[in-house]
């Protein structure tokens, strides 16, 4: 197969002998007799290797060597240079080049440092390929899901990645919003650049300018050093605005001179900053009907939805409830180190039954409940929390019969299942007994007497 070198020298001679040579040796060459020229051959896509010179007019070698192994990392550099400029060689090998050859030099050394450069250029491609399949893998496999939705969201999800382009993923909450962007991220080019994220709605509306574009030293009380924000940080990677409806008004105009400008001040500076930043936005809430609010800015909401992703909510994706549900329990159950690895049949047709009003951070959480509680190696239906071990069909009462009570007599049945709603709701609002009574759909004073009568212990659910 033949392969494609590229020469940069200005000295004509010495283009016509390095072209002779390697054009005999089998190779496509491409020539140029500057550095400004040869950045143009540097992105062909079947460009294998370069050789430049180090002192050429306007872009020296050494600039040259920097911005070539900036843009095309994975095409190796020989540096071709006289005696007198052995250093200034060296430094460019600490910079990425692949080689040097002092002139003047033999045809052979030539084919052979050319012919080391492309074997190289075959390992780092071979890297690239095995790294983007383990990323693609490693991905792929947290979106478990074989039912067709699933595999829809997969599909936009791999159409979408290899772009800078912005994404906007919406959803329930705890649908996976943010698995779907950390996905987008994996499978981009941008997968070894950083991936930051950042909660709109987490931080106090004070902080979040500074957390979003960092800030200088003085720019306020306490301010005693400069500190790089969420944007900077992601620089040449991507940047994840998790509850972007969150945003404060003021934000939102700065955020979008920054999707706009690709720009951007930290506070209390003047200094304008370029940014290299794929941005993707996520939100459970209508951003629409924000706009028509004047909650949020249109102009805004058009900069982040130019590729909408929307994320389904687990009942629309019942199928894949076992499969989750089972990828959960291998991944908690190795971290708790408990030996279970099951659920039972009648388990996994309570869970498919459910209609899981928390989404997938919901499965996830019950899944991790169960665990606790089971003593034995399956989970089965009795470690189920209660709301949902006892509701077996579409509504509360289907299916709720005189086999249910097993030999428990209806007082210490009926306890059992008051026990485990409560436990369930309070687990849900992480132990918040006001958020707990409404989602139970009584006074926060009945559930205080429940939880007494009950000898309920708060502090352990909050663990």
């Amino acid at each position: 197969m033949k392969r494609t070198v590229l020469i940069v020298d200005d000295e004509q001679n010495m283009q016509t002998v390095m072209r002779m040579v390697l054009e005999g040796a089998g190779h496509d060459v491409l020539v140029a007799d500057s550095g400004e020229a040869a950045l143009a051959h540097a992105q062909n896509p079947n460009l294998d290797v370069v050789l430049t010179d180090l002192r050429m007019p306007g872009m020296g070698g050494e600039e040259f060597v920097v911005r070539c192994r900036k843009e095309r990392p994975d095409v190796p550099v020989i540096i071709v240079t006289a005696h007198g400029t052995i250093r200034s060689a060296v430094k460019s090998i600490h910079d990425g080049a692949a080689d040097y050859l002092t002139k003047p030099f033999e045809p052979e050394q030539l084919e052979i440092a050319v012919h080391n450069a492309i074997k190289l250029r075959d390992i780092l491609r071979e890297n690239a390929r095995l790294k983007a399949e383990v990323s693609e893998s490693r991905g792929t496999k947290r979106l478990a899901g074989e039912s067709r939705v699933a595999q829809q969201l997969l599909e936009e999800i791999r159409r979408v990645a290899p772009y800078k382009t912005g994404v906007l993923i919406t959803g329930e909450s705890g649908t996976g919003k943010e698995l779907v962007a950390r996905t987008i991220h994996e499978l981009s080019p941008r997968r070894e650049r950083p991936w930051v994220a950042l909660n709109c709605s987490a931080i106090p509306r004070d902080l979040l300018e500074s957390e979003l574009f960092g800030y200088v030293k003085g720019a306020f009380t306490g301010a005693s050093h400069n500190r790089a924000g969420r944007v900077e940080q992601a620089q040449g990677g991507t940047l994840f605005l998790d509850e972007i409806a969150d945003l404060d008004a003021s934000l939102q105009s700065k955020l979008l001179r920054v999707l706009q400008e690709r720009e951007f001040s930290p506070v209390g500076s003047n200094q304008v900053r370029a940014v290299d930043v794929r941005f993707i936005a996520a939100t459970n809430r209508d951003l629409k009907l924000l706009v028509q609010e004047s909650k949020f800015r249109e102009d805004l909401l058009y900069r982040l939805d130019v590729y909408s992703i929307v994320v389904p909510p687990l009942r629309r994706r019942r199928e894949d409830i076992p499969l989750l549900a089972q990828t959960f329990l291998h991944e908690l159950a190795a971290e708790m180190d408990k030996k279970v690895t099951a659920f039972s049949p009648a388990a996994l047709e309570r869970l498919e039954r459910y209609p899981w009003p928390g989404n997938i951070r919901e499965l996830r959480n019950t899944v991790e409940r169960s665990l606790l509680t089971c003593r034995g190696k399956t989970i089965d239906v009795e470690d189920l929390p209660g709301a949902i071990a006892v509701q077996t069909g579409s509504s509360a009462g289907e299916g709720l019969t005189l086999d249910n009570l097993g030999k428990k007599d209806l007082d210490r049945w009926l306890e059992e299942v008051e026990r485990r709603m409560i436990l369930e709701a309070l687990a849900q609002t992480k132990g918040v007994q006001a958020h707990a009574a409404k989602r139970l759909g009584i006074s926060e004073r009945s559930l205080w007497h429940r939880i007494k009568k009950l000898n309920i212990q708060i502090n352990r659910i909050m663990h």
